[in-house]
């Protein structure tokens, strides 16, 4: 799955100084602090590629997906999209560019209406643009089904009557309905058993291939993050503090977090043996993040200057760039 991208590739989706800090108020209800969720993250995405950002629970990858759909409102920063600015634009621009820019949700139950049927569902995006007759409509949802594996009566029925697996799959037939060009996979597997994750997987790269899609894919897991990913961001505190080809990542950790993630991934076979590196202490409170390198109060090398001082985003090798001051 894994290519090495061309330098002089235009990105179909550029973000630069990304934040989202959510206000914390006091018992007057005045501002008194700001969750620093999302702290000036940066990154490109290419067409028909995949971009996977890994970290732990409450690095703020979420966040970051969420606000390049506006699903919330980023604090700072630019998302630029076909030469126009998504974090700029209202109104009909707006709605007209949300067709482009679709989302997976992590809980797909919680995410469909319980109270209609699943071609409701997968018809109301196109009710909502005015694309297509009511037939037109049914014909798109029915073709849509049968691209994601599922059966033309399941458009009868309602989520409850189907398994994680099967509504995982309404819900990225939903994402698809529209055409999108860029979809964000928010942990779309996270709440799936092992084999369904490698069936969802599957079909996610199925999928792009025949559709030529974009994704931002959002996981916890690393390993499963290596299937799908042509590049790889490492996210922590708010920061992506490693960002490189997938090959690159695995052959190379370069920041101490990255090789800890991946010290902790399981070795196929039973007889390799892999020094586990244990992180000491807490992840620290996006509230009051850590003066100098976020992730100093836990790297195993740091250094004085680490806790003074914030390292600059450097390219380290070539297309392999890393927050850290030991490069």
């Amino acid at each position: 799955m894994t290519t090495q991208l061309k330098q002089n590739n235009e990105p179909l989706l550029e973000v630069n100084g990304l934040k989202k800090y959510f206000p914390v108020k006091n018992q007057l209800g005045q501002k008194s602090a700001f969750v620093k969720a999302v702290d000036d993250v940066s990154f490109k995405l290419y067409e028909g590629k995949t971009l996977g950002l890994v970290g732990e629970s409450g690095c703020g990858k979420s966040t970051t997906g969420r606000s390049l759909l506006r699903l919330i409102e980023p604090t700072s920063g630019s998302a630029l999209f076909e030469g126009k600015d998504i974090f700029k634009l209202k109104g009909k621009e707006l709605r007209e560019a949300r067709q482009d820019l679709q989302m997976v949700f992590q809980d797909p139950f919680s995410s469909l209406n319980p109270r209609k049927r699943i071609g409701e569902i997968l018809e109301e995006p196109l009710k909502i643009h005015n694309l297509g007759s009511s037939a037109e409509r049914t014909e798109k949802v029915m073709d849509i089904l049968h691209k994601v594996g599922l059966n033309v009566d399941h458009y009868y029925r309602y989520p409850h009557e189907f398994s994680g697996g099967q509504r995982q799959r309404i819900v990225l037939a939903r994402a698809l309905i529209l055409n999108p060009k860029i979809i964000v996979c928010d942990e779309p597997v996270s709440a799936l058993d092992v084999s369904t994750q490698a069936q969802i997987v599957n079909l996610l790269r199925g999928l792009q291939e025949e559709l030529k899609l974009t994704y931002l894919f959002i996981a916890h897991d690393i390993s499963v993050v290596r299937h799908i990913s042509d590049q790889i961001g490492v996210m922590y505190l708010g920061n992506i503090v490693e960002y490189a080809d997938t090959d690159n990542i695995f052959a190379e950790p370069l920041h101490p977090y990255t090789q800890a993630l991946l010290s902790a991934v399981p070795k196929s076979s039973p007889t390799a043996v892999r020094e586990r590196i244990v992180l000491k202490g807490e992840i620290p409170s996006p509230l009051n993040p850590p003066s100098g390198c976020v992730f100093h109060p836990r790297c195993p090398m740091a250094t004085e200057l680490c806790s003074k001082e914030i390292p600059v985003n450097k390219e380290a090798r070539p297309g392999h760039f890393v927050k850290c001051h030991l490069y």
